[in-house]
C-alpha cells in the first residue's frame, strides 16, 4: 500500500492501515461530529498512513450528511451491523446519498441463528454489492469453529477481543484456536475491542486481561510459518514489551506482507495511544521537526 503523505517514510509497513478508527464506539463514545472532524483533520498529519476507514454503527449513517461539507475529501467507512445482515441495503442506500465510501460492513451473527442460514441471508443483503468487503463477526459459542469453516472465500472474519467488561475477553487459548482456524482456512481477520496496548498485559485501573495488538500480529505469523496453535497461544501471553518489538522488527517483508494479509487491521477507539506505544517501543520513528507531540 502506498503510504504518501507526510512521514510516509516513517511508517512501517507492518503499520499501514493497522488501526482502524473507531472513535465513537466504548470506552471512548465520541460524539460522531467529533469522531468525523478528528478523522479529517487527522487525513493531515505525518502519521496518517496507520488509520484505516472510520468505523460506524449503521444507525449513525443517517446523522452524517450535515457533518461532511461539500468540497471535503470522500469519507471511507466501516459500518457495523450489531444485529445482523438485515439492515444492509437500507444502510447502503442512505450511505449512497452521502459523500462517503463505505468499504467494508462488519456483521454479527444474530443470537441462535445457524452458520448456513446467517449466510444465506447475508448472502441475500449483499446481492446489489457484490464488490464490498464483508467481516463476519464470530460469535464465541459452539458456533465459532462452524462458521469459520463456512465463511465464503473473499470474506474477512472477525474476532471480538475485549469490551467493557472482564468476561468480554478471550482467553489466549481460544483466541488461539479462532485465530488458528482462519489462518488454516486462508480466512484473513480483523480484531475489535480491548486491544488498548501493543503487547498482552493486565490493566491497571480495571485489573482486565488484555490482548496486545503485536501479539496478534506475531502469532498470526506464526501459524502462517507452520507454527502450532500451542506456539500461537504463548505469543499471544507473551508480556515481555522489548521481546515483543524485537520479534516484531525481526520480521522480514515478505514475511510482514503475509501477516498483514492475514491479520488485517483492529478497530481502536484512540490513534495516538497505540501510536504512542509503538514509538516507544522504538518500532515507529518520529519526524525530526516534530516537537510539539502527537495531535
Amino acid at each position: 500500500m502506498d503510504v504518501g503523505g507526510p512521514g510516509a517514510a516513517l511508517i512501517p509497513a507492518f503499520t499501514v492501515g493497522l488501526f482502524d478508527d473507531a472513535a465513537v464506539f466504548p470506552p471512548g463514545n465520541a460524539p460522531l461530529a467529533l469522531a468525523v472532524r478528528a478523522y479529517g483533520a487527522r487525513r493531515r498529519v505525518w502519521y496518517a498512513g496507520l488509520v484505516g476507514p472510520l468505523v460506524l454503527p449503521a444507525a449513525a449513517l443517517p446523522r452524517l450528511a450535515p457533518l461532511l461539507p461539500a468540497g471535503d475529501p470522500v469519507l471511507p467507512l466501516a459500518v457495523t451491523f450489531p444485529d445482523g445482515p438485515a439492515g444492509i441495503p437500507a444502510a447502503l442506500g442512505n450511505a449512497a446519498l452521502l459523500p462517503a465510501e463505505v468499504r467494508s460492513v462488519e456483521v454479527a451473527v444474530p443470537e441462535g441463528a445457524a452458520p448456513e442460514a446467517f449466510l444465506a441471508d447475508l448472502d441475500a443483503a449483499l446481492e446489489d454489492a457484490p464488490d464490498l468487503e464483508v467481516c463476519v463477526e464470530v460469535p464465541r459459542d459452539g458456533r465459532r469453529l462452524p462458521l469459520i469453516a463456512a465463511i465464503p472465500k473473499g470474506y474477512k472474519a472477525k474476532f471480538r477481543t475485549g469490551g467493557v467488561r472482564a468476561e468480554l475477553y478471550p482467553g489466549e487459548a481460544e483466541l488461539a484456536e479462532g485465530i488458528a482456524a482462519a489462518v488454516a482456512a486462508g480466512l484473513p481477520f480483523k480484531a475489535t475491542a480491548g486491544l488498548h496496548h501493543a503487547v498482552r498485559n493486565t490493566d491497571a485501573a480495571h485489573g482486565f486481561e488484555q490482548h496486545g495488538f503485536l501479539n496478534l500480529l506475531l502469532a498470526a505469523d506464526a501459524l502462517l510459518h507452520g507454527g502450532t496453535e500451542t506456539e500461537a497461544r504463548a505469543l499471544l501471553a507473551e508480556r515481555d514489551d522489548d521481546a515483543v518489538a524485537d520479534h516484531v522488527a525481526d520480521l522480514t517483508e515478505a514475511r510482514v506482507r503475509e501477516a498483514r494479509a492475514a491479520f488485517t487491521s483492529f478497530g481502536t477507539c484512540s490513534i495516538t495511544e497505540p501510536l504512542d506505544e509503538l514509538i516507544g517501543l522504538g518500532l515507529v520513528g518520529v519526524p525530526d521537526h516534530h516537537h510539539e507531540g502527537i495531535a
